[in-house]
């Protein structure tokens, strides 16, 4: 109460002020005006702070726990789940290896795996501190898809020891998701994996952002008036999901010459591309613009991967006509909507925020992806899968929505435009439309074990 009548003194002070000119204040009204706000993001931040502690403390720390879903609570229960009926599955399955999954968990079972070395956007916080992320992604996974997980923190950052220790679990899983890894090294991990293992291995924070923010350009493109094969893209960050989405959006036709990606040291060209890792150089061009603001100019996407407040109001205005912004970090994007609108109306605006329109969010990808890999028993997740998976995504947008939505969100009316170019979360129609998508690109193109 106290921190509210403070806020409204605060409100009326800086109303009285301007309204009476008084400009020898020894603030100016606008950072009067940025107080209030910060004052008030402060106080909020620190009481969303305890409700999730608490939420996380509780009666029972954590968020997930093991439960049997067989009947234990006889003579014959307990000597079937146990010995001696255990036996009789065993038999089965070193007789055929394939029957696994109908007497175990395997097939509906995934390894949610982190060395701790890029968590959120706290860095490297290693394996304990990573452990209520991993738990989280576990819950989702089961709200969203009803696959089970278990989350595996490793306690090392070589690259051979992961690949190795993975590799050694993997017969106890029907898929390995792994999470907040740092690049480079995780491009090499996840490749290495897919190699040497039969069962799918997904970067989320590579893919499952990439998919995502695909899924929502190809709306954006056709809303603003621009193709693929013409668009101008500006990328700023080349890490994981950097890099991902430049070669998913290539995929989906967009030409690489039209595409420059940014760095902290700046446009990433072929005058400098000694200069960086082989993932990055991917992307070198012939150019000769070299800060980010260089780039910005004529530009008509800018995707944002990097950090908060890099882009300026002049960047925004430099941008070609009805310019695409997906200001992706958390919790500040790269420009906020507030700046981005104030200079421009004509623009098409995502984040990686629930408070703002177009919310780039992977809980849209990665239950779905691998509901529809675990249901084909596929051996990968390839690229004909993912862009499956962005066009279902893409499409899904399109459809008229579900009254469910609207009271889940608490809004009025939600149709497809510039403040919805992505499916909300909690579309019941995401289980049936992504997993089927998947399911039908895995056997088409051949990793299904099922063909």
């Amino acid at each position: 109460m106290a921190h509210l009548i403070l806020l409204i003194v605060i409100f009326h002070l800086v109303n009285y002020l301007k309204n009476n000119r008084y400009f020898y204040f020894k603030y100016t009204i606008k950072n009067l005006y940025n107080f209030l706000f910060n004052y008030l993001s402060v106080i909020m931040s620190q009481e969303f702070h305890e409700k999730a502690l608490n939420y996380h403390r509780g009666a029972r720390p954590g968020k997930i726990y093991i439960s049997s879903h067989k009947n234990i609570d006889t003579h014959q229960g307990l000597s079937l789940a146990y010995t001696p009926g255990v036996a009789a599955p065993v038999r089965e399955i070193l007789k055929n290896p394939n029957t696994v999954n109908e007497y175990t968990i395997k097939g509906n079972l995934v390894a949610v795996i982190t060395d701790g070395s890029a968590v959120l956007g706290l860095g490297n916080a290693g394996p304990l501190a990573a452990k209520p992320v991993m738990e989280g992604k576990a819950v989702l996974f089961k709200r969203f898809a009803d696959i089970d997980v278990f989350d595996i923190e490793l306690d090392t950052q070589d690259v051979d020891e992961i690949v190795q220790t993975i590799k050694n679990i993997a017969p106890t899983f029907g898929g390995i998701n792994l999470e907040d890894i740092s690049a480079p090294r995780c491009f090499e991990i996840e490749q290495r994996l897919i190699d040497e293992l039969d069962i799918p291995v997904f970067h989320d924070d590579q893919h499952g952002t990439a998919i995502i923010v695909a899924a929502g350009l190809l709306n954006a493109m056709e809303i603003q008036g621009k193709t693929a094969e013409k668009v101008k893209v500006v990328c700023a960050g080349g890490g994981s999901a950097g890099i991902a989405t430049l070669n998913l959006i290539a995929e989906l036709g967009v030409k690489r010459e039209n595409i420059l990606l940014v760095d902290r040291n700046g446009v990433v060209s072929k005058d400098k591309k000694q200069k960086v890792n082989k993932y990055k150089a991917a992307f070198a061009v012939d150019t000769k613009k070299e800060t980010l603001s260089d780039a910005m100019n004529g530009a008509d996407v800018f995707i944002g991967v990097a950090r908060g407040d890099l882009v300026t109001q002049e960047m925004v205005k430099s941008m070609s006509e009805k310019p695409i912004i997906f200001a992706l970090s958390n919790p500040d994007p790269e420009i906020s909507p507030v700046d981005a609108f104030s200079c421009r109306n004509d623009l098409l605006m995502a984040t990686g925020r629930s408070d703002y329109p177009n919310q780039v969010n992977n809980v849209l990808g990665f239950p779905y992806i691998f509901r529809g890999a675990l249901d084909s028993h596929s051996k990968e997740i390839n690229t004909e899968m993912k862009i499956a998976a962005v066009h279902a995504l893409k499409d899904l947008a399109k459809l008229p929505v579900p009254n469910s939505v609207l009271q889940a969100y608490q809004i009025d009316s939600l149709s497809y435009g510039r403040d919805y170019i992505i499916p909300k979360p909690f579309d019941p129609r995401l289980i049936d439309i992504v997993p089927k998508a998947i399911y039908e690109a895995a056997i088409s193109s051949g990793v299904s074990c099922l063909t």
